[in-house]
């Protein structure tokens, strides 16, 4: 069953196409894996998704229903959280206080309730901070939780802002380069705990990777961008060899 449909997606920059012509669907549970060159369309196909960019054509659906019109407030709400390439968390505030964060789409308390600390808002409180330790202990932030995230090294701080996306109990979870920066030992943790997240929370997964063996070793379907089209869509078996795909990496003559 596909979680996410896209169907025929494009977006248009001053005259410039980012995205041509998009469509695939990603299945319920997949660690679905987005690849290609750099201006290939990658980050504007995961704005389109989580409704940063407003003017584009074609359907986004999540479990059949569409997107489009939805602002990014409601469409978290409705299950969409996103890993971004760029740290968005608060560098003065705790790992714990960084993961309430991703707390703040489910939260139903209003401010007079919250104003005047009335018994619902102090369970509702509860049990949010339940679900950040849940998180803190599934990736293993147990020993960072009262630290701030400024004196963290970047490797944790990848690490939190994962948890924070977690923190919303989302059904796709959008991971922007989540190994970016990151050293051998710390990208093979971070494969450990997107596997985790897929077999034990069972969350489906879309991963923008350029690592193609990262990427191949770790994804159920892998589709390929470039210059805003798909070029290429299948299981990582089926693409090692494209020819299309080789030719988007490293040009056309190293390719044949």
């Amino acid at each position: 069953m596909a979680l996410l449909e896209l169907d025929n997606v494009g977006l248009s920059f001053s005259g410039v196409r980012a995205l041509d012509g998009v469509s695939f669907s990603i299945e319920a549970g997949a660690l679905h894996a987005v690849i290609g060159p750099n201006g290939a369309g990658k980050s504007s196909l995961f704005n389109c998704i989580s409704g940063i960019h407003r003017h584009m054509e074609g359907r986004v659906k999540l479990e059949g229903q569409a997107l489009a019109g939805l602002e990014p407030p409601e469409i978290a709400r409705r299950g969409v959280a996103r890993m971004f390439q760029n740290l968005a968390l608060f560098e003065h505030l705790t790992v714990l206080e960084n993961l309430l964060l991703g707390r703040h789409p489910k939260y139903r308390t209003g401010l007079l309730r919250n104003l005047f600390w009335t018994r619902g808002a102090r369970a509702e409180e509860v049990r949010h901070r339940e679900k950040a330790e849940e998180v803190i202990d599934f990736l293993n932030l147990e020993h960072y939780r009262w630290m701030p995230v400024s004196v963290l090294p970047y490797g944790i701080r990848k690490r939190v802002e994962l948890g924070r996306a977690l923190c919303m109990e989302p059904k796709l979870l959008l991971l922007d380069e989540p190994t970016a920066g990151l050293n051998q030992e710390e990208t093979e943790d971070m494969a450990n705990h997107l596997l985790d997240i897929r077999h034990e929370l069972g969350v489906t997964q879309v991963l923008i990777g350029h690592e193609l063996r990262f990427v191949m070793d770790l994804a159920t379907q892998v589709t390929v961008l470039d210059r805003g089209q798909v070029i290429a869509n299948g299981p990582p078996s089926a693409l090692r060899e494209d020819t299309r795909v080789l030719s988007a990496y490293v040009g056309g003559a190293v390719a044949a």
